[in-house]
């Protein structure tokens, strides 16, 4: 069979492999000249199958009206007059509600789960670099209120069973010992020693090379201008050519929807501006050694090889693209109130990008009402801990194999 893939982040070229490898004729299309120059390109490096939870969770609404208010707030709105917003603001407030967080965490925690299975597999069958350890995540709790609300996931983390472990202040220090340099307040945490860390972005960069020696072409500098139906089937128009194919698989993360809409499909896909900072190390002992997730900002602090990547934040702002300085002193804040001597230099990358949120938090992976569309898009701030299981699913429907997971539920009409 012939695929196309639209979009080269980490998604799409995860997609493009696993096709390739079931025996498909498959080819990539992306306006950048190369992969993950977008929203893979500095993330915050975590791969946290634990920690695959839903933004819509009960208390949430109460909680974004206190952050709006914070000095370092973890939600920024952008006030403007924003239809898609409104609609999306509100179909996950009303996921906000015990039973729908439960399930949408379920399958969250699923297929993140099964992701990170295939990416081990990945990364022992094609011996992939990229900075990665094996060290686990540690969520960091600054009040005893954070603590004690962390019941709710511990369920859910034993009814699937997800290792896990909770740990006092001391605990937290023990691993992750440049916290004993912390000038903040630690209650506790909550640890997942089977999380990974690794830069998505040479992740990305990495397997597109391989994928090209499997096969897989890749057209780079190459808009795609549009979608169109014939029938009940779908073409593409890019670079000002007609292209067709036995399958198309749509992986343009937040501008998926854009693309969708000419065919009449609604993707409940926004574009939540999120943003990162790079450090060098300057003292390994004072730095992290793996990924922390301050609960306190919503700010993930990641350790790269010689490197510190913090990121974090959602600002609803559409498709703005400036870098607000603001954000940048959040991100500071979080990580040298947490390592205060982890990095001296004042060298910063900053950066910002736009996650590909849906409502419920679940991404949209699956076959569409079109025979030749497949959807693989709205991982939100999960596309690297997703990527692998995700594009696994893709690939088996396409093949007409019943995948490893159940996935029904991830698709367009859930």
């Amino acid at each position: 069979m012939k695929v196309v893939v639209l979009g080269a982040g980490v998604v799409g070229v995860t997609t493009a492999y696993y096709a390739s490898l079931a025996g498909h004729d498959v080819t990539v299309i992306d306006r950048h000249p190369g992969p993950a120059l977008e929203t893979s390109f500095a993330n915050a490096g975590e791969i946290s199958p634990g920690y695959a939870a839903p933004w819509a969770a009960p208390g949430i609404p109460a909680k974004a009206l206190k952050w709006l208010l914070m000095e370092h707030a973890p939600l920024v709105v952008q006030p403007r007059f924003d239809p898609s917003m409104i609609s999306w603001s509100l179909r996950m407030v009303r996921n906000c509600t015990p039973q729908r967080y439960a399930i949408n965490k379920a399958r969250m925690v699923r297929l993140s789960t099964y992701s990170r299975a295939m990416l081990q597999d990945l990364r022992e069958t094609e011996a992939i670099e990229y900075d990665h350890r094996t060290l686990g995540t540690l969520q960091l709790f600054r009040t005893q209120a954070q603590l004690d609300s962390a019941e709710t996931d511990i369920g859910i983390l034993k009814g699937e069973g997800v290792h896990f472990e909770l740990l006092d202040a001391e605990g937290c220090r023990r691993v992750e010992p440049g916290l004993r340099k912390a000038q903040a307040p630690i209650m506790g945490g909550l640890r997942l020693p089977g999380d990974e860390t690794g830069d998505c972005f040479k992740f990305t960069q990495a397997l597109a090379k391989i994928a090209e020696g499997h096969g897989v072409h890749f057209m780079w500098n190459t808009p795609i201008e549009k979608l169109a139906r014939q029938g009940n089937r779908v073409s593409a128009r890019a670079g000002g050519k007609s292209i067709d194919a036995d399958a198309f698989v749509l992986a343009c993360g937040s501008w998926s929807p854009v693309l969708a809409r000419p065919l009449g499909l609604r993707l409940p896909v926004y574009p939540v501006k999120g943003y990162s900072i790079t450090v060098p190390v300057s003292d390994d002992q004072s730095a992290p050694q793996s990924t922390l997730l301050d609960e306190t900002y919503k700010v993930a602090i990641t350790r790269l090889g010689d490197r510190i990547r913090v990121g974090g934040m959602a600002e609803l702002a559409g498709f703005d693209r400036s870098l607000n300085p603001r954000r940048q002193k959040t991100l500071e804040h979080s990580l040298y109130s947490l390592f205060p001597a982890a990095a001296d230099s004042a060298e910063r990358s900053f950066w910002s990008g736009f996650r590909p949120m849906t409502p419920d938090g679940t991404p949209l992976v699956g076959k569409t009402g079109f025979d030749n569309l497949y959807l693989n898009t709205g991982h939100g701030t999960l596309g690297w801990t997703m990527s692998c299981g995700s594009a696994r699913v893709v690939a088996d429907l396409i093949s007409g194999q019943t995948p490893d997971i159940r996935a029904d539920d991830l698709g367009l009409d859930r």
